[in-house]
């Protein structure tokens, strides 16, 4: 017999080689029927698995990550499976589930069109109705590559891992896969789902390779799940930014420059809007603001690590004989500008920040709008400091961070990213940067997780993933504790004992990238910004010509008083001129007509609907200003 702990500290006993499955059908029916997968002394499992000694176990549903993992995976072999009976020449490549469903690469001569997507999808549908059970088994390398002679892709595959010992297969009816699993007991447990798009894929995501076609799709284990996140999606491409940038002249980017941004006067407007907020919002927390060089000489990225550790996303060119790269990172410059004179301990903490332009080469595919690109503005700063003073410099830019976001009506979840294998330094110095976020993350009282090997190479960080208003979340803010970068640079400060000693570093942003945030703050209004945002806070509809006398005296008023505002003095009709500025998304409209030239006044209609209200001008400025001024949403 074998003793198994369950999650809520309970303890039963089995017969030893019993299956996760098992144990799940012998607590509760409702449980073997929502059964993903489990987490065996903390390791993912299939349910298949026999248990054969005493151990920690905890049964996963859809209601866990790893349970959604598992799920929306049997739902990529399902499409894989339909697509073979559909399409038999079709090459398999990978399917993995991903956030929010799941893909599979196929090698096909042509795209899936729409129709196909629906063909696949009702074949998808028979397979599940046909309930077929997913086994597992695994072979060497020999009968693997038997098995798998006609699949190039899995071949290949087999190569690579028939190092680690025998290769791991599932079967569902006529269909096989080398996979790793875990997968659902059997097809019909997928209650929900749908294929969403197809792209085109490089294989391995390799631009020397070639174009694959990419099914994507997600399911849910209820119906009523899925119809909300297609409603949600639907709701996302009508806020889409690029689509709304265009709309609102805001932003655009060409195929003259893929990748790098152009930005209007209006979109300048609100960008300088952000960063103005910014400065001030700096300056009050006693940051000095710099600037840094956009080319440095390759010894710089030598010395920083960056040269071995992130050359391949950077721009290099040659400058009198001798080898630059455009910065991909504001870091190293920030360096120089410490090392420039000795501080004091008593000089620190010192906080330099910087609206810094980067460089990053993307690969074409991954570029999307404003929120990847190969140019950008990094609202960074960096922290020298004492190693006494790292944990309440960490919980004033916490604070600072939660300010900036709860302005827009942002929440967010915190999460603290470990050492990756890629990193630098000595264990010592990981240990210690890492107890240091955990303590200021425990003092500062919010909920966080950790997400272990995703730190820097230099340190780990404490990672802001914001939540917009239809439900989706968007990694930001950032701050990185660095013991590294203060060593490779040679960093010192003159200590209570009159000798030199290491600072310690802190790197973080908030926006994360000035382009990206206006991209989100853009989806997240879907274009309505708030008035204290707005690129016009007011637009001006006269009736007739006759009116632009009194329209002229207002338009003063507004310049006097800072408020931003068009006129739209064309000779059309006054509602075909009202719905062209809701389609603009202007704040506030005015119409002026005989009644408000006589009176000297202002007839008032919100974005956000109602009837015309009648105020002086004097009024609705006050108003406004103090809505401007409150940063009111």
């Amino acid at each position: 017999m074998i003793t198994v702990t369950l999650k809520d500290g309970s303890k039963r006993e089995y017969e030893n080689n019993t299956t996760v499955a098992e144990v799940a059908k012998s607590i509760s029916g409702g449980l073997f029927r929502n059964i993903c997968c489990a987490r065996v002394d903390g390791k993912v499992v299939d349910m298949r698995t026999a248990l054969e000694k005493d151990c920690e176990l905890e049964i996963l549903t859809f209601d866990d990550p790893d349970g959604k993992k598992a799920y929306r995976h049997t739902a990529s072999h399902i499409l894989a499976q339909a697509v073979k009976r559909l399409y038999p020449e079709v090459k398999l490549a990978i399917g993995p589930s991903i956030d929010n469903g799941f893909y599979y690469d196929f090698d096909t001569d042509k795209p899936f069109l729409p129709e196909e997507l629906e063909k696949i999808e009702k074949e998808m549908a028979k397979i599940i109705k046909e309930g077929i059970p997913l086994e597992h088994f695994e072979l060497p390398k020999e009968e693997a590559v038997k098995l798998m002679a006609d699949e190039p892709y899995k071949l290949e595959l087999i190569e690579e891992h028939a190092k680690e010992g025998d290769l791991s297969f599932y079967k569902q009816g006529d269909f096989v896969d080398l996979c790793a699993g875990p997968h659902m007991y059997d097809t019909s447990k997928i209650k929900a789902f749908k294929l969403t798009q197809c792209t085109g894929a490089y294989w391995r995501g390799n631009s020397d390779n070639k174009m694959l076609q990419r099914i994507y799709g997600t399911a849910f284990s209820k119906k009523e799940d899925l119809e909300a996140y297609l409603t949600a999606i639907e709701e996302a491409k009508k806020r889409d930014h690029r689509k709304i940038g265009k709309e609102l002249d805001l932003f655009d980017i060409y195929d003259e420059g893929p990748g790098f941004p152009f930005f209007f006067p209006k979109g300048m407007v609100l960008r300088n809007i952000l960063e103005n907020f910014w400065r001030e919002e700096h300056a009050k927390n006693g940051y000095q603001e710099i600037k840094t060089p956009i080319i440095l000489n390759k010894e710089l990225w030598l010395r920083s690590g960056h040269w071995d550790h992130y050359k391949d996303n950077m721009y290099t060119t040659d400058i009198d004989d001798a080898e630059y790269a455009v910065k991909p990172m504001n870091c190293p410059g920030g360096m120089l500008a410490f090392k420039r004179k000795m501080y004091s301990y008593r000089n620190l903490p010192a906080r330099m920040a910087e609206l810094g332009l980067v460089h990053r080469h993307e690969l074409s595919g991954a570029l999307h709008g404003l929120m990847r690109v190969r140019c950008f503005t990094q609202d960074d700063a960096h922290i020298f400091m004492t190693p006494e003073q790292i944990e309440s410099e960490i919980i004033g830019v916490i604070s600072m961070i939660d300010k900036f976001y709860s302005i827009f009506g942002f929440e967010y979840a915190l999460e603290l990213s470990t050492r990756p294998e890629d990193s630098m330094g000595s264990d010592e110095q990981w240990e210690m940067a890492t107890e240091a976020l955990k303590k200021a993350l425990d003092k500062n009282g919010k909920a966080y997780k950790i997400n272990e090997g995703d730190g820097a190479f230099y340190g780990p960080k404490i990672d802001f993933h914001l939540t917009d208003c239809i439900g989706r979340t968007w990694q930001c803010g950032t701050i990185q504790l660095d013991f590294q970068m203060p060593e490779r640079f040679d960093l010192t400060y003159i200590g209570k004992d009159n000798e030199k000693h290491r600072p310690v570093m802190i790197h973080r942003v908030i926006f994360g990238s000035i382009e990206r945030f206006i991209a989100i703050l853009t989806e997240h209004f879907a274009g309505a910004f708030p008035t204290w945002l707005a690129p016009v806070q007011v637009k001006i509809i006269p009736i007739a010509d006759r009116h632009m006398e009194y329209v002229e005296k207002l338009e003063k008023s507004f310049e006097a008083a800072g408020i931003r505002y068009e006129t739209d003095a064309r000779n059309e009709k006054v509602g075909y001129k009202i719905r062209e500025a809701q389609l603009e998304k202007a704040p506030y409209m005015l119409v002026i007509g005989d009644k408000e030239m006589e009176q000297e006044t202002v007839s008032i209609r919100a974005r956000k609907g109602g009837d015309l209200v009648e105020k002086t001008p004097e009024e609705f400025i006050a108003e406004l200003k103090e809505e401007i001024a409150s940063k009111a949403r």
